[in-house]
């Protein structure tokens, strides 16, 4: 009997944009630009299509639901992109639940968060990250995005190489 050849499952990776990115577009044009949540969105659908991964994405304003989008992420998802906004300076929670889920995630931030006010040039999350990507806009998400796939399969293939 001839076993047949599985199709290998598609990557899939849980997307993150925090609080007030949902007002992308609207607010602080000079700092965020004019690109909405939605054509972030329909950009990094187009490059996981090329990379033949899933995104799931969500946005959400509530620190305790990213949280628990993180803790669960592990069981459907192989990676995470997050875009944490505000809580990237003040949630220690975010950066646990980031630590604690054991999968690779690549934080991104459309402004270059360094070059903003001071209360905004550290943060808490990305040491919780295999990488961050800030100061391109939309391409930091797409960036971002690109290097996680990277990551993923890198991951993978050094764990098929241990079995």
């Amino acid at each position: 009997m001839t076993e047949k050849k599985r199709k290998p499952s598609a990557m899939k990776i849980l997307v993150i944009h925090g609080p007030n990115l949902n007002l992308l577009g609207e607010r602080e044009i000079d700092i965020y630009g004019r690109i909405t949540i939605k054509e972030i969105n329909s950009t990094l659908q187009r490059v996981a299509k090329a990379h033949a991964a899933e995104l799931k994405i969500v946005q959400s304003n509530h620190e305790g639901d990213i949280v628990d989008l993180i803790g669960k992420a592990k069981k459907s998802f192989q990676g995470i992109l997050i875009n944490p906004a505000a809580y990237t300076h003040t949630s220690v929670a975010i950066r646990d639940a980031l630590s604690a889920a054991t999968i690779p995630a690549v934080e991104a931030h459309i402004s270059n968060i360094y070059k903003r006010e001071e209360f905004r040039q550290h943060s808490l999350t990305a040491a919780a990250c295999v990488g961050q990507v800030a100061g391109f806009g939309m391409d930091s998400y797409v960036l971002g995005l690109q290097g996680l796939i990277h990551s993923i399969a890198t991951r993978k293939r050094a764990g098929e190489k241990e079995n």
